[in-house]
């Protein structure tokens, strides 16, 4: 429910702003559709770690519980907007950010809460199931936005509420918390540095595929590139100041257990990737494809989303399998070989002609979603396992911003490079085109050289881009019917853009290959199989000098010994644990500090 929302207005997007009676097309209006579509990720990215954060403190079950209360709320008042223009789209706008935040409580602490209630070796089927529900969300919402805005756009938001409802009763009544919570001071300077260094970044870039100063793209803005560099700086501030504190928002410590730093960094660049793929398509599909196939481009949005349903199944079936398998040998190779696999697909997409045959274009995303899915679940896994109890909730929400920032990047970097390619190529075809159809020009010169981006999002959301290009000139009133016919038909623009968007798509799609290739190489530095289990006394050994407590660690699979720097509440703890095949000692090895001879790699 909070991923499926995080795309289901993408589709619903023409039957909303009908329904408020507004154009998002026009240029003083896209600011409303860039929010529609990004509030919602931008929100979660900032908030799902200061929430994990609270669920370690207050209890994970609390918080989830609430998340669906918020989010059911949120949902009934998007439902009843009683506003119409700019009031009615801002109306959308903020209870969408609360919404967010509903779904983000949900999403930094569902995690948590299965790997409390799961043994090690059983972790990767329940976090499969989980991960791969929460990521097919995002292309369900897709075509579960279409079916619904088809009858009325209120839908959209209303089919959250009985979902929402029979969530909170379960949850309440069903859910208990068995983990143990620790309060602390709420680290409100770190909360507050992470939300602005965040997202005045994740804005810049979203912000960075508008128009500016005659630029097709907007990161010659000043604003853009103090947004980049006073976000990354604000970062930077942020993890040098969660050190200095004895009770930090989040235990940067953690990012030296190499099974969850590579983790994260592998989920970063497969989310950029996938999150680029899924815009891509539904422009392709919607705006190209589907047209020159016979479809209105009214109804483009929603074949586009029926068409992509290879993909999701590719995710629903690879993901709970690559998980349970992921228990019995080890996450490193499926989750490698499933960003390989996503990237000889991304290759395959790159190489299909604009108008493909169906079946070859159904077979790559469908071995795109099986990639994602075998990378998903084991990851998720991985990352959770390798984290103390008592720092899982915070855990599971950096997983989560890693992954909803890559989806917010996706859009900026993905529609930035298409825009690029676009702009390089377009102008004199688009141009010629029209000028042989009666156009004026004065008229096609103006129209051609205008930024892309106003076309894409038409091909995005439905629109005829023709016709929505052409309508503030008036142009179409004057022309004979049979060239007017020819412009807002279902042949002129597809023939006419495949060349300039082919050209845009070879950008992107190789960016993305190039993405899921590094987060490949990334994801096999993790290391053998690590768990991390606070829950094994370990007898004291008196050392020769003082050292620092021992902080027991867990691995099913144990030969090779490996540090790894775990954070315990009061500082930073060297621990010992078997990480290799083999062995039956599975048991920390007290006594030793930093000093002492070891074998193998860090953890």
């Amino acid at each position: 429910m909070a991923t499926i929302d995080a795309s289901i207005v993408i589709v619903a997007m023409p039957a909303i702003f009908r329904g408020i009676h507004l154009n998002p097309l026009t240029p003083g209006n896209v600011t409303y559709l860039l929010w529609m579509i990004i509030g919602y990720l931008l929100v979660q990215s900032v908030l799902v770690v200061t929430l994990g954060r609270l669920g370690d403190m207050f209890g994970r079950v609390k918080i989830y519980n609430l998340g669906f209360v918020v989010f059911t709320l949120a949902s009934i008042a998007l439902s009843l907007d009683p506003l119409t223009g700019t009031h009615g789209a801002m109306w959308l706008i903020g209870w969408r950010f609360v919404q967010a935040f509903g779904g983000a409580m949900l999403m930094a602490n569902s995690a948590a809460i299965l790997t409390d209630a799961f043994p090690a070796n059983k972790r990767g089927m329940a976090l499969g199931v989980n991960q791969i529900a929460g990521i097919s969300g995002q292309f369900v919402g897709l075509l579960l936005g279409g079916l619904l805005a088809a009858v009325d756009w209120r839908l959209v938001f209303w089919v959250n509420v009985p979902i929402g409802l029979f969530g909170t009763v379960w949850a309440y009544k069903s859910l208990r918390e068995i983990a143990t919570t620790k309060r602390a001071k709420i680290d409100w300077f770190g909360n507050v540095m992470f939300a602005v260094g965040l997202g005045s970044l994740l804005v810049a870039i979203t912000y960075g595929i508008r128009p500016y100063g005659g630029h097709a793209t907007g990161w010659t803005n000043p604003w853009i590139i103090g947004g980049l560099i006073g976000g990354t700086v604000m970062l930077i501030a942020f993890c040098v100041f969660e050190t200095k504190i004895a009770e930090p928002m989040f235990q940067m410590g953690l990012f030296k257990i190499r099974a969850f730093a590579a983790g994260n960094a592998a989920s970063l660049l497969g989310s950029i990737a996938r999150g680029g793929l899924q815009f891509m398509l539904v422009i392709w599909l919607a705006g190209i494809w589907l047209p020159l196939h016979g479809y209105d481009f009214t109804v483009t949005p929603l074949w586009a989303g029926i068409y992509m349903l290879p993909l999701t199944a590719g995710f629903l079936i690879a993901g709970p399998i690559s998980g349970t398998l992921s228990d019995r040998y080890g996450p490193r190779l499926f989750a490698t070989s499933g960003l390989l696999l996503a990237a000889v697909c991304f290759a395959g997409l790159m190489l299909l002609p604009v108008d493909f045959s169906y079946w070859v274009f159904a077979l790559l995303i469908f071995g795109n979603g099986v990639g994602s899915g075998l990378f998903a679940s084991p990851n998720t896994s991985a990352i959770m396992s390798a984290v103390p109890a008592s720092q899982r909730g915070s855990a599971s929400g950096m997983r989560s911003t890693f992954q909803n920032s890559g989806m917010s990047l996706s859009i900026g970097i993905f529609f930035s490079l298409m825009i690029a390619g676009l702009a390089s190529t377009l102008p004199k075809t688009l141009s010629k085109g029209l000028i042989a159809q009666g156009v004026p020009a004065s008229v096609a010169t103006h129209v051609s050289h205008l930024p892309p981006v106003s076309t894409m999002f038409a091909a995005l959301l439905g629109y005829n881009p023709v016709q929505n290009l052409l309508a503030p000139y008036g142009v179409l009133s004057k022309l004979p019917a049979h060239n007017v016919a020819v412009l807002t038909g279902r042949q002129f623009f597809p023939n006419l853009i495949s060349a300039p968007f082919h050209h845009g798509l070879v950008i992107v799609f190789t960016a993305a290959a190039i993405m899921a290739v590094t987060g490949a190489m990334v994801s096999l530095l993790r290391g053998k199989q690590f768990y991390y289990d606070d829950k094994i006394a370990v007898a004291p050994v008196a050392p020769v000098a003082p050292v620092a407590p021992v902080v027991p660690v867990v691995s099913l699979e144990s030969v090779t010994l490996k540090k790894s720097i775990i954070p315990n509440g009061h500082g930073l703890t060297s621990c010992y644990g078997d990480s290799a095949a083999g062995a039956d000692d599975s048991r920390a090895v007290p006594g030793r500090d930093s000093a002492s001879p070891r074998r193998g790699g860090g953890a």
